[in-house]
Parts: structure tokens; C-alpha cells; sequence
């Protein structure tokens, strides 16, 4: 019995042994480009290598003379804000009016539009894009941008908000009716609270879809004056296609924080969590 209970505390112990090991590689693994990008900005001669940095914010400076690094990091805010913004609000109404209203094939369109919309991404629809853009007079426009790109990010948006808004009690609605309450009062003082949580969900999910998108601001974008930062970063590179990696790393920092203290601050704000099956 005691040989039998060693054995057994024995591959216990291996077993943690080789669990910790395992988890330790895989974090040094996605660890080491994290390094870089904090190291890289203030190293005089930064290489693809994490290593202890020759200071010097001279990086900084450079890139502040660059005359479009600073108006390409304002060009993202407008897109990704224009974008969330369009993004929430349509997809609050649209699930909100599939949630409530027994449409035939409801559920069926739905799926139809999150499949379609996996399926037909930005690069298989680069030309009609394109076409349309041109025939709507919204090439090199900002608001033409933000257009397609709310158009792509919207059914997944209205699928998420739908779950949120399927767990919220009818009741609440129904009170709000009781005491002469118009739909729209409904939807914005009683059901837009409850799926708070959703809203900054989809939210922070649109910003990180734009902030990084190249192909649509590419595509329609002429004016490099209204170009966005995942554009410019691109502008980065020698003429026989080598990196400067001074400036790429000091602009992927600063490319970086916006999106990162967003999700922290919304998720110290609301939270993305799950208790039992109603989301807060």
C-alpha cells in the first residue's frame, strides 16, 4: 500500500512538474514580443532580439518629426469612434427588434448574415466595395470607411447583443408601459441599462477591429493626410522593403496603448463576465 501511494505522489508531482513547465514555456513563448515592443522604443539600435536597451528617447523624436505619425493615430480615434458608435447603436435597435418581434425565420436570417458576413470578409469583397465606394462618390472619405466597416462588423454585433438582450426580463418593459412609456423610452432608459455590459462588449470588440484594420482604409483612403495608423505603420520600411525598426517599434507602442488602457478601463468599469446564464 505505501509503494502504491508513492508511486502515485510520484507522477502527481511529475505531472505538476511537467504541467508548470509547459505553462512557463508558453507564456516566455507570447511573452518575448511583449518584451520587444517595451524595450525595443528606447534601444538606440533596437534589432529582433529582446534585450536590455542602449537608452535613449531619440526614437521619440524622430517619429514626432514624422508628418503623419501623430495625424494617423487622430485619424483612428475618428475612425474606430465613428465606427463604435454606428456599430452599437444600429445593432442595440436591430437586437433588441429580434429579440422582441416574432419575425418568421428570425433566427435563420441571423445565422444567415453572422455566416455570410465570416465568409464574405473584407478581401473577397475588395472590388464591389470598391465600385460601390466609387459610385456613391465616398472614395478618399472617411465617412465611406467607416460605412463599410460597420456594414462588415454589424451582424456579429447584433448577434452578441441579442444574447444580452434575450436575458432580460419582459417584465421590466412591461412595467415602464404600464406608466406610459414610448418604445424608444423603453429601449434607452429600462433595457439599454441591463445590457450595459453587452454595449461595452461590442464596443471595445468594434475599436480593436478598426484600430487594426489595413485594407479598407487602404483601399478607399487617398489623402495619406487621412490615412490611419495601421496605414502609415506600412510607411515604415525602406525603398528595398527593409524595417526601420526604430520607428516601427516606437509607433507599435504608441499604437498599442489606446486600445489597451480602453479594455482595461472598461473592464474595471463593467466587467466581462457570466453569472449562471444572465450576463452583468
Amino acid at each position: 500500500m505505501s509503494g502504491g501511494h508513492g508511486a502515485s505522489a510520484v507522477r502527481e508531482t511529475l505531472r505538476r512538474i511537467g504541467l508548470a513547465t509547459f505553462v512557463s514555456a508558453l507564456l516566455g513563448f507570447f511573452s518575448l514580443p511583449l518584451l520587444w515592443l517595451a524595450f525595443a522604443p528606447f534601444d538606440a539600435g533596437p534589432e529582433l532580439t529582446a534585450s536590455l536597451p542602449e537608452f535613449t528617447l531619440r526614437n521619440f523624436e524622430v517619429l514626432l518629426d514624422n508628418p503623419y505619425a501623430l495625424a494617423s493615430l487622430r485619424n483612428s480615434v475618428l475612425l474606430a469612434a465613428g465606427t463604435a458608435a454606428l456599430v452599437v447603436a444600429s445593432a442595440a435597435l436591430a437586437a433588441y427588434a429580434l429579440s422582441r418581434v416574432r419575425v418568421p425565420g428570425r433566427d435563420a436570417l441571423l445565422y444567415a448574415l453572422l455566416l455570410l458576413s465570416s465568409i464574405i470578409t473584407g478581401t473577397a469583397a475588395m472590388v464591389p466595395v470598391f465600385l460601390l465606394a466609387f459610385n456613391l462618390n465616398l472614395i478618399d472619405s472617411r465617412l465611406g470607411v467607416i460605412l463599410v466597416l460597420t456594414g462588415g462588423l454589424l451582424p456579429t454585433a447584433i448577434f452578441i447583443l441579442k444574447d444580452f438582450t434575450d436575458a432580460t426580463p419582459p417584465s421590466y418593459e412591461e412595467a415602464a408601459r404600464v406608466f406610459g412609456a414610448s418604445p424608444f423610452q423603453v429601449l434607452r432608459h429600462v433595457v439599454a441599462p441591463v445590457i450595459r455590459p453587452g454595449l461595452a462588449t461590442v464596443t471595445v470588440w468594434t475599436v480593436a477591429q478598426v484600430w487594426g484594420d489595413f485594407l479598407m482604409p487602404f483601399l478607399l483612403l487617398r489623402n495619406p493626410d487621412k490615412a490611419p495608423a495601421s496605414v502609415i505603420m506600412y510607411t515604415f520600411y525602406t525603398e528595398g522593403g527593409q524595417p526601420n525598426l526604430a520607428l516601427i517599434s516606437t509607433f507599435s507602442l504608441l499604437y498599442s496603448l489606446p486600445v489597451v488602457a480602453m479594455y482595461l478601463f472598461v473592464s474595471r468599469r463593467y466587467g466581462f463576465r457570466f453569472h449562471g446564464g444572465i450576463k452583468r
